[in-house]
């Protein structure tokens, strides 16, 4: 997985090459495998708005996530007692 800084930085270099691609002259392939990577962002921001993070999902290898509400309603009575 990918920080979102890396990720942004990675696609405005993306963004610089397509502009580039317009503007040089080069082979018809080699400008549409600059666009190519522009459809694999675009699928991953559209997949990443359909399916958001669920934020109660356990932490895989045991790790704490981020707890709800409820749960910590709960663990605060639990060290009362």
């Amino acid at each position: 997985h990918l920080p979102w800084r890396v990720l942004v930085y990675k696609f405005l270099n993306t963004f610089i090459d397509d502009l580039f691609a317009f503007i040089i002259r080069m082979p018809t392939m080699a400008r549409l495998s600059c666009f190519r990577d522009d459809i694999v962002f675009i699928i991953y921001l559209y997949q990443r708005w359909l399916y958001p993070v669920d934020q109660s999902r356990p932490v895989e290898g045991g790790g704490e996530g981020t707890k709800t509400e409820e749960e910590s309603e709960k663990d605060k009575k639990k060290k009362k007692e």
